[in-house]
C-alpha cells in the first residue's frame, strides 16, 4: 500500500516562508514525477510546481520566482520550498507522485497525499 504524507502546512504572514515535505511509503518500484498541487476555497486544485526523477522543474507562473521544488530520491520525498508568500497562496497543498509499482510494468498511477493547510495573512 503506497501512501503519501505531507506536513509543513502553517499559518504565516504575507512575506513570509514555508517549506512543505512529502514522504512515499510502501512497496513500489520507483516514482516518477513528483509534484505539488493546491486548493483554495471555491477554486479547483491547479498545479504548483512538478519534478521529474531527473531533476527538471516546472511551475506555475504565480509562484516563478518565488516556490522552489526538490525532491530526495533516497528518502522518496519531495518538497517545496515557498517564499515572498502572498495572501492568494493560501490553499490547502496536496502532493502527488507518479509511482511505478512494478518493475515488470510500465504503469505510473498518481497517488495523492491528504493535503497540508497553507495560510497566509496579510
Amino acid at each position: 500500500q503506497v501512501q503519501l504524507v505531507e506536513s509543513g502546512g502553517d499559518l504565516v504572514q504575507a512575506g513570509g516562508s514555508l517549506r512543505l515535505s512529502c514522504a512515499a511509503s510502501g512497496t513500489f518500484f520507483s516514482i516518477n514525477d513528483m509534484g505539488w498541487y493546491r486548493q483554495a476555497p471555491g477554486k479547483q486544485r491547479e498545479l504548483v510546481a512538478v519534478i521529474t526523477s531527473g531533476g527538471s522543474t516546472k511551475y506555475a507562473d504565480s509562484v516563478k520566482g518565488r516556490f522552489t521544488i526538490s525532491r530526495d530520491n533516497a528518502k522518496n520525498s519531495v518538497y517545496l520550498q515557498m517564499g515572498s508568500l502572498k495572501s492568494e497562496d493560501t490553499a490547502v497543498y496536496y502532493c502527488n507522485a507518479q509511482i511505478r509499482l512494478y518493475s515488470s510494468i510500465d504503469w505510473s498511477p498518481g497517488y495523492w497525499g491528504q493535503g497540508t493547510q497553507v495560510t497566509v495573512s496579510s
